[in-house]
């Protein structure tokens, strides 16, 4: 071999030593789709992929720099990430903006969303508290840990974003069941989740006093869009129809009548799945399931590679947190759910939940290429 490509190749097997290229390249078609999106509805403008590719970038730069810092560096330095983390998600209730509520705060260059940071930093916490105790966690440990999840959840619920909030909260279950917690208290879990559903269907409104209006009316919208079509209904109706139209190979790059027409709100951001099944059809979505997929069957297998407590705990819990993201954003914008506000990861856009996302990967990377021993 030449010289010189002898010295290229083995600085880019350093550069590379710690990144998963398999977990990698899912990613990175994750965010070719995802651009591709934005490219259509954007017209003629590059504003959107622009802006977004420079957030992928961001991630990306956080990813390769956190997969190469040991487990046992990240542990060290988890209470800190939690208890700093803690500062803007308090600091968006006095100063932050939102639709419904304060969710995000403007930088002046982009707006930071706080609550996403928790998806980062909740399963680091727990995967450092949990590891310093007896595994399986004991009944005091769990209470321990239910109140360090309880704590970005109230915060985060008083945004209000119960979307997020629950959604951080089960990345937390995710952790306790990777320590080990006993299994009846996940089948005790399971049947409130499954009674709150038939609530949300079936029981009365009324018994919905302490939510907000626009709370109220998503649950009744997902019971009935059709109850009120040009109103609370239209979102869902209207996600429907390009999910349905796609067929299955779909209009084409830039055939989404719903986005170019105006009839999809939020096309670029809770609803840019639906118009990738607009455009791609249902081959177009099965690509992308099946990427979303292999991403999370290598966080579990990654998981299961390694041998200490912490890179197990946090590997397999973003692989099952990011399972619930897809299947939450996909119910929604299929009718199944009601619409929370929830972004489909690297999917929609958005600066914060896909760089969170991408660090957090970088920590799965990190188990993977470190987190073999405690010794290391």
């Amino acid at each position: 071999m030449n010289p010189l490509l002898r010295v290229v190749a083995g600085f880019v097997q350093r550069l590379l030593r710690t990144v998963d290229l398999p977990l990698f390249a899912a990613l990175c078609g994750l965010m070719l789709a995802s651009l591709a999106v934005l490219s259509s509805v954007g017209g003629d403008s590059a504003r959107l992929v622009i802006s977004q590719g420079a957030r992928f970038a961001v991630g990306i730069a956080a990813m390769w720099a956190i997969s190469r810092i040991k487990p046992q560096t990240l542990r060290d330095v988890s209470l800190w990430t939690y208890l700093a983390s803690l500062l803007p998600l308090v600091a968006v209730l006095l100063i932050g903006t939102g639709k419904h509520g304060n969710h995000w705060i403007n930088l002046g260059v982009f707006y930071f969303q706080p609550s996403e940071l928790f998806k980062l930093c909740l399963p680091m916490m727990l995967a450092w508290y949990l590891d310093r105790s007896i595994l399986p966690p004991r009944i005091g440990n769990i209470l321990i840990a239910g109140l360090i999840i309880a704590l970005p959840f109230g915060l985060i619920l008083l945004q209000p974003d119960f979307g997020t909030a629950v959604l951080v909260a089960a990345s937390g279950v995710f952790a306790l069941y990777l320590a080990g917690m006993a299994w009846g208290w996940f089948v005790s879990a399971a049947v409130l989740g499954m009674a709150g559903y038939g609530l949300a269907k079936f029981a009365p409104i009324e018994w919905f006093f302490m939510l907000r209006p626009y709370q109220q009316s998503r649950i009744l919208t997902f019971r009935d869009p059709a109850n009120d079509p040009l109103g609370d209904g239209w979102n869902i109706i209207q996600s429907q129809i390009a999910i349905g139209s796609g067929g299955w190979g779909g209009k084409g790059w830039g055939g989404s009548s719903q986005s170019q027409l105006n009839y999809l709100p939020e096309y670029t951001t809770d609803f840019a799945f639906s118009v990738l099944a607009e455009e791609f059809g249902w081959l177009g979505v099965v690509t992308v399931l099946a990427l979303y997929l292999f991403v999370i069957g290598r966080c579990l297998w990654i998981a299961m590679g390694a041998r200490d407590g912490y890179s197990r705990i946090v590997a397999g819990t973003f692989g099952l947190s990011l399972f619930v993201y897809v299947l939450v954003n996909g119910g929604m914008i299929s009718g199944l759910l009601p619409v929370v506000g929830v972004p489909m990861p690297l999917i929609s856009f958005g600066g914060t939940s896909a760089v969170a996302l991408l660090a957090g990967m970088g920590l799965v990377m990190s188990a993977g290429a470190h987190g073999k021993s405690r010794s290391e």
